[in-house]
């Protein structure tokens, strides 16, 4: 395919990590590509956008400035080996990974921690200085909860009190809900403990889907895991991992499901596949896009939701992430909320208070009635439908890699962002993941 760049940015080889130049270019199907060459490895062109120049130009309404770290490292040899966060990155931090564990109790033919060993967890103290080290380094933030499957701990109580202690205050639990289906009074147990949310892994109904992602059907166990997580006041965000020909044509069910089970279901948040990490699935010709899954959610929802209730971040790259939120009316049906001019967030901090307050549990406003309980109804009703596109090596732009406020704590280099911290070559090399 033949190309014409429109604009410069900086990548890597995907044979061998080295930074290369980028160009940004319309191939001759008219999309948005990437497209750079190293001097060892050759040429190579990703996907990146589904729609001409003009509409991907339209889509960056929030250029950045004024949400910078508080607190940074030098950067010797430059993004994005010198990430932890150093004094080039561009966004604060808003939410930050906790790897609880390596262990898990599904082996994913996905899975961008490559989880599934038996390597020793971190201790309480080790996961305290953690804690510790967020709260020097501009905190407190959003805690992910993650792993591996974070609930093979059995001291998850112990560890979201810890980190009540040191001043954080919302604690997503990431998990595949297979524990929380399974045994009776866990979900319970998480709530009373302080866990504000749960980002459950749901990519479908179909068996095809389970078993391509998965390893094996899971979808009663997760019905299970939602309705004891209903049951004890723990809300859901359904996470489906969308990949291309195989679970695209289920983004409508997924989304008529979740708002069937409102408001114990929050949202739903699309993640487009990224092949990085252990990805078992071949890479298909071309990527998922932003315009290509707003255009299925439109669709698939017969225009109940449209692509023009959508806006990307604003605290990040915008064309990392997309939202939408919507009031649940009593009859079922939905009304967009406003979009704000430009972005939701233009700052992480916003960014935290926002998901905290879309996502998370509101038993401090406990009255019966009155303005708190009006509020807290209020808040429930409100439905949120977003989604992070997250770069591999064929896609990632440094440019958007310093606009990055999803972080994982790392003892050794600080807070790192979540591309760059799981971002693989192509034989599965990592530059910070060990």
């Amino acid at each position: 395919m033949r190309f014409t760049p429109f604009a410069k940015t900086e990548s890597v080889c995907p044979e061998c990590l080295r930074v290369i130049p980028a160009e940004k270019c319309v191939g001759e199907d008219g999309f948005v590509y990437l497209v750079k060459s190293c001097p060892e490895h050759g040429s190579f062109s990703a996907l990146i956008w589904e729609g001409g120049v003009a509409d991907y130009l339209c889509w960056d309404t929030a250029p950045g400035g004024g949400n910078a770290p508080e607190v940074t490292r030098p950067a010797a040899e430059g993004c994005p080996r010198d990430c932890g966060l150093c004094e080039k990155h561009e966004s604060a931090g808003c939410c930050v990974l906790l790897e609880l564990t390596k262990r898990c109790n599904l082996r994913c033919p996905v899975c961008f921690a490559s989880a599934g060993t038996e390597e020793p967890d971190p201790s309480l103290d080790e996961l305290g200085r953690l804690y510790d080290m967020l709260m020097a380094n501009g905190g407190p933030y959003n805690i992910q909860l993650s792993g591996g499957e974070p609930t093979m701990r059995d001291d998850l109580p112990e560890i979201v009190a810890l980190g009540r202690e040191k001043g954080f205050s919302y604690f997503q639990l990431n998990s595949n809900g297979l524990r929380l289906g399974r045994e009776a009074g866990y979900a319970r147990l998480l709530h009373d403990a302080g866990v504000s949310c749960v980002f459950m892994q749901f990519d479908g109904f179909k068996r095809e889907t389970q078993t391509a992602l998965r390893g094996r059907e899971l979808l009663d166990g997760k019905l299970r895991a939602i309705e004891s997580c209903a049951a004890s006041g723990l809300p859901v965000v359904l996470v489906p991992t969308l990949v291309p020909e195989l679970n695209l044509d289920e983004i409508g069910a997924i989304l008529s499901f979740a708002l069937s089970r409102a408001p114990a279901v929050r949202g739903v948040h699309f993640q487009p596949v990224s092949y990085f990490g252990r990805c078992e699935l071949p890479e298909p010709a071309a990527r998922l896009t932003i315009p290509r899954v707003l255009r299925e959610i439109e669709a698939q929802t017969g225009g109940k939701m449209l692509r023009s209730d959508f806006a990307g971040g604003g605290a990040e790259s915008s064309y990392c992430s997309f939202h939408a939120s919507y009031r649940v009316n009593p009859d079922g049906s939905l009304r967009a909320l406003p979009r704000r001019s430009g972005c939701c967030c233009k700052k992480s901090s916003e960014a935290r208070d926002f998901v905290a307050e879309r996502w998370g549990a509101h038993d401090d406003m406990c009255a019966e009635d009155g303005f708190d309980a009006f509020l807290r109804e209020a808040n429930e009703r409100v439905f949120t439908v977003s989604g992070m596109v997250f770069q591999d090596a064929y896609t990632l732009d440094l440019a958007r890699l310093r606009r990055c406020y999803i972080n994982e704590a790392d003892p050794e280099r600080g807070m790192v962002p979540f591309c760059a911290y799981n971002l693989t070559d192509n034989s599965g090399r990592a530059l910070y993941r060990k």
